[in-house]
């Protein structure tokens, strides 16, 4: 049985794969990968299905030990990773012997990184998906953060190690952005053409209160403009509500699946992954959209991670 073990989880490292989609009737989110774009390349570049489970690692990293060696590949953001002291690049897959030891520091670009293994980390599923849901502790292992000493079985593989790097090209063309397109929410009219104006024209702060459950906004505060109530409905993936306070939040992927703010926008398909790279005080914009508009743009990106130059 070939493993990793935990020799110091870092601030906050889960195992996720790409979610467990159609549970939110019975009030389950689909969890996942907050920056699912990295994870579905770390895994192409170790020969695994797109949705195979690995280690997200956010702001801090780890030390996990190989005791029988693995091939795995690190995508998203740069951790200063090292292989026994030896410096280890993003985007290209490498072997590490038995015995070998990866160590990740605090990032030095966005939230994430993801450290993909050949065959995935074998974790008991719930509802189809390896993906840890830390509110309800469902889902990874133990339905919770690594600890130290924790040890995970990696999923038999077979393929020869090749050593494999995404091209420069993809890369810029899928890189986070700071500006997220947004088509119009269902109470989009509920806010005044000003607020209007000021959510699509100025910036806000990404908060320290934001989690995985969803990103806090500070900013300009944008009052709604028939002050009445609504009634609680369901929430997609990317909502960005406003509070009673004028503030949005983005819903992310440990999302409540109803909610009772008015939902001014909600963040393209196509940018999702970069709400999963942005940090406590990210300074980040929203632009307006239409629906075709963001249905284009999700097929182009679709188009792009399908390209037969991704991997060269």
């Amino acid at each position: 049985m070939t493993t990793i073990v935990v020799q110091s989880p870092g601030l906050f490292t889960t195992v996720q794969d790409l979610g467990r989609e159609g549970f939110g009737p019975m009030g389950v989110s689909p969890s996942g990968a907050a920056d699912p774009i990295s994870l579905r390349l770390g895994n192409r570049l170790v020969g695994n299905a797109d949705g195979a489970a690995g280690l997200e690692v956010t702001l801090v990293g780890g030390t996990f030990l190989f005791p029988e060696g693995a091939v795995m590949a690190l995508t998203g953001s740069d951790f200063d990773a090292t292989l026994d002291n030896a410096p280890v690049g993003l985007w290209t897959a490498f072997e590490a012997k038995p015995g070998q030891t990866v160590r990740l520091g605090a990032t030095r670009s966005g939230a994430r990184c993801y450290l993909c293994v050949q065959g995935g980390i074998a974790v008991k599923p719930f509802l189809n998906s390896a993906s840890t849901h830390i509110l309800s502790g469902l889902g990874g292992l133990d339905g919770r953060p690594l600890r130290k000493g924790d040890v995970l079985k990696i999923g038999s593989a077979k393929a020869p190690f090749r050593k494999r790097t995404v091209a420069p090209e993809i890369l810029r063309r899928l890189s986070p952005r700071k500006v997220l397109r947004a088509t119009p929410g269902p109470q989009s009219d509920w806010f005044s053409e000003s607020s209007l104006q000021a959510f699509y024209t100025r910036a806000y702060r990404v908060t320290e209160e934001s989690d995985r459950m969803g990103l806090r906004l500070d900013g300009p505060r944008l009052p709604e403009r028939s002050g009445g109530q609504m009634i609680t409905e369901g929430v997609p993936l990317g909502a960005i509500q406003i509070t009673s306070a004028g503030f949005p939040i983005i819903l992310f992927v440990e999302q409540q699946t109803t909610g009772g703010y008015p939902k001014i926008a909600n963040v393209i398909s196509a940018d999702l992954a970069s709400l999963g790279q942005l940090r406590p005080r990210d300074e980040i914009r929203f632009e307006g959209v239409d629906w075709q508009t963001a249905r284009s743009l999700l097929v182009e990106q679709e188009k792009l991670l399908s390209s037969p130059e991704l991997n060269v």
